[in-house]
């Protein structure tokens, strides 16, 4: 008798996408849900344009003297409510965590062959999209509302990197508070905390030395206060008076690595922590 014997099959293993394609699908889907209609889309840039061209010049009439080195106030102010657009846009993104979390499709996602890492970034890549395109509106309002504003390309690059960092940073909140807190109505009760309390303290209206010690000493240490020194450094002051008031140093481009060090620390240590509250939450 002869005895065959046939080699072992075993079964191919399963690969999932490559995670540069699987990210920009997770992407690609929170772009969908986000703005599926035309009024979801311009929804978020009536805020800016009305900042822009309502409130900012209303201040300005209201106080009629010069911003902090003799900057233009109203454009002082244009250039402060980005320090209040970001935190409100990536608050408004972690409501979409909640609901993909309890009504949605989550739990496929995190079943898929994926990294659940990349289902945090290809949210936070939406996030930075929403409030690029506010920050974008504002200051075209401003602009055709007439701020003047100093652009330089190494001002635009110190501009573009607060609004970037800062972004990163305040949706790595938003990431872990949607995460960890069970209903959308407690997460919306937290917002004037997280978003809109700091910008008041932050320099957004007024300089932080103009508040008591005690406050002001809170102020400096406040991620919002940095990205706004910043912000205006790139595109208002080029005398950077936000950064001396926090760091008190003499050389200005030194204050400006300094606040862009420690919003990249804030922006990176969130992100992390949003991680893994992700992973985490995922197997709860």
């Amino acid at each position: 008798m002869t005895t065959l014997t046939l080699p072992l099959v075993r079964p191919a293993p399963t690969v999932g996408p490559r995670p540069l394609a699987a990210w920009a699908a997770l992407t690609r889907r929170r772009i969908a849900l986000s703005a599926h209609t035309p009024r979801e889309v311009l929804a978020p840039l009536v805020t800016p344009i009305l900042f822009a061209l309502v409130i900012a010049p209303a201040l300005a009439r209201l106080i009629p003297t010069s911003g902090p080195g003799g900057v233009d106030y109203s454009s002082y102010v244009i250039i402060g409510t980005i320090g209040l657009l970001i935190p409100l846009s990536c608050t408004f993104a972690g409501i979409g965590v909640i609901v993909d979390r309890t009504a949605g499709a989550r739990r496929e996602l995190i079943a898929a062959p994926v990294p659940r890492s990349l289902i945090v970034l290809g949210n936070l890549a939406v996030a930075l999209l929403t409030s690029l395109l506010q920050v974008a509106a504002l200051l075209l309002a401003g602009w055709a509302r007439g701020a003047r504003l100093d652009v330089t390309a190494a001002g635009f690059g110190w501009f573009a990197a607060a609004v970037l960092a800062f972004t990163v940073f305040m949706y790595g909140v938003s990431e872990i508070l949607a995460n960890r807190i069970p209903t959308q109505e407690e997460y919306v009760g937290l917002t004037p905390v997280v978003a809109i309390l700091p910008w008041f303290l932050a320099g957004s209206l007024f300089p932080v030395t103009a508040m008591p010690a005690g406050l002001a000493a809170v102020a400096r240490a406040l991620p919002t206060t940095h990205a706004l020194a910043l912000l205006r450094y790139g595109l208002l002051d080029p005398n950077g008076h936000g950064l001396h008031d926090i760091w008190g140093v003499g050389d200005t481009a030194t204050a400006a690595g300094l606040s862009l060090l420690v919003l990249t620390a804030w922006a990176t240590v969130l992100t992390a922590l949003s991680l893994r509250t992700f992973r985490r939450s995922a197997v709860t």
